[in-house]
């Protein structure tokens, strides 16, 4: 059975995820075999396994500065907010249905056999996990009956590192308070500090790290540096979604809507030398993008009104009606359409008038599409024509269907013989998520490039995979430099 070891952080995006990932990346090159582990996640980036199951991209970024194919044991929770007050309840990658934080509060206590199942099966295959805690184990509210913060340390007989972000300010009280917050038990599982996204001087740090160590009585392991990384995000909070400037030679925009879900779908365009990608949810900030793409989203009916309530509606048609290449995934795809029907209230029930750019009605049903897939874009017309015949892969993960009347051309053909998506003029939308992360976004990209009379030939090629790989080297030569691993190393052989 495999050791483990557990990073918690003192909140959300103190940086749990990418310290959990490094920490995977080091062991790996160290000849060990590591597993990420996250038993609940929330989330609304996800991922479609090969088996054909729903986990959290966290994980999976994990996953891969592993050097493991992702699965579902590694995230056997996951929630998905629907709206302020519940969320969509996967469990072992299937959808369980859509509860109130109240009801879900007093379901999860169900979940600890099929955590501990998933946790074992995992380390039974590798010789070390790295479990990853979910906001702070000091939530006073909700310590009771806890699955992933103190709770599953207690199950898996954890040691844990706390971080706390110092980019946010206060990271000594915050770590202090939240030790001071733990029972005795709870406070005995931390084995030291992480301080997190350091910006400066570390010898001026030095004497408040002493005054922690000696008030906690719990070593620092090191002090991490604010680190200029790109890799996908888990969730929300993502700083890339706070970048609204254009910065390259082709602009993108991207429609940041309220319940934006699988924006990981852009992040490899934006990659691509000379293509630059901004998330816009003020229509007075659009401009005039060289592409504008609608990304998929956990509520389709509620984020199409607040697109029309909000005037990016409007301004999406406008862009349409002057050539702009429009760009729709999943829910952005079901929102271009004519109508969108719900009769089984799986959204917000009734029916509502689509943008109307793509001759396609959509209705919700129950069952949730969840499939990895290769696809052959079809020989197309009008704008996306330099698009036809691209082999791709992604994976569907939407509950609906989606019908073309006359006048919309499919986009491409599914291993199945199905037809997926609509091309209509200059708009097309696509059920496949991670369409554009290989050799479909470069011919989109090279299409952009040349309608701005640019030549992609002269721009160098890129490797998403191999960028991807370099990324979390850099994270674990970063961890190495920054952190104490000797310890680290004593910890998990339980030893300190």
């Amino acid at each position: 059975m495999a050791k483990p070891i557990m990073i918690q952080g003192t909140m959300s995006n103190a940086g749990k995820s990418v310290l959990a990932a490094g920490l995977c990346r080091v062991l790996l090159q160290d000849g060990h075999s590591p597993a990420p582990f996250k038993s609940q996640n929330m989330a609304l980036n996800s991922f479609i396994t090969t088996e054909g199951l729903e986990m959290g991209r966290a994980q999976v970024m994990q996953a891969e500065a592993a050097g493991l194919e992702p699965t579902v044991l590694m995230n056997p929770i996951l929630l998905k907010p629907t709206n302020d007050t519940g969320s969509q309840v996967i469990v072992g990658g299937e959808v369980q249905g859509v509860m109130s934080a109240a009801e879900y509060f007093a379901f999860r206590t169900s979940l600890r056999p099929k955590i501990m199942e998933a946790y074992c099966a995992l380390a039974a295959r590798h010789d070390i996990m790295v479990i990853e805690g979910a906001g702070s184990p000091a939530e006073i509210n909700l310590m009771d009956n806890d699955i992933v913060n103190m709770g599953m340390a207690a199950m898996a007989g954890a040691p844990v590192l706390l971080a706390g972000d110092i980019d946010r300010g206060g990271v000594f009280a915050s770590l202090y308070g939240t030790v001071e917050l733990l029972p005795p038990a709870d406070r005995a599982r931390v084995r030291g500090f992480i301080i997190n996204k350091f910006r400066g001087d570390v010898e001026i740090l030095r004497p408040g790290l002493r005054m922690l160590e000696q008030k906690t009585g719990i070593p620092v392991l090191g002090v991490v540096p604010w680190l200029p990384l790109d890799l996908d995000d888990e969730d929300s909070l993502a700083a890339r979604l706070q970048q609204d400037a254009k910065t390259a030679l082709v602009d993108v925009a991207v429609v940041r809507l309220p319940h934006i879900s699988n924006f990981t779908d852009f992040n490899a365009l934006g990659h691509i030398p000379g293509v630059g990608v901004r998330y816009v949810s003020d229509p007075a900030r659009l401009g005039r993008p060289d592409a504008l793409l609608l990304p998929g989203t956990k509520n389709t009916m509620a984020d199409l009104l607040w697109l029309r309530q909000c005037g990016l509606e409007a301004a999406v048609k406008h862009l349409a009606a002057g050539g702009t290449p429009v760009v729709g995934v999943c829910g952005g795809y079901q929102m271009l359409g004519l109508t969108l029907d719900d009769p089984d209230g799986v959204e917000e029930g009734g029916s509502l008038r689509g943008l109307e750019l793509l001759p396609v009605r959509t209705v919700f049903t129950p069952r949730k599409v969840r499939t990895r897939v290769t696809c052959r874009a079809g020989q197309l017309e009008g704008c996306f024509a330099p698009l036809s015949g691209t082999v791709f892969e992604g994976y569907e993960i939407h509950m609906g269907r989606t019908l073309r009347e006359a006048g919309a051309q499919a986009f491409c053909t599914l291993p199945d013989g199905q037809e997926d998506g609509a091309v209509c003029g200059c708009v097309m939308g696509s059920y496949v998520h991670g369409l554009l992360d290989s050799a479909l976004g470069g011919a989109l990209a090279g299409l952009l490039l040349r309608r701005r009379g640019l030549d992609p030939a002269e721009l160098p090629a890129l490797d998403e995979t191999a960028r991807k790989q370099r990324e979390y080297d850099k994270l674990a030569d970063a961890l190495r430099a920054s952190l104490d691993m000797k310890q680290i190393y004593r910890i998990i052989e339980g030893e300190a």
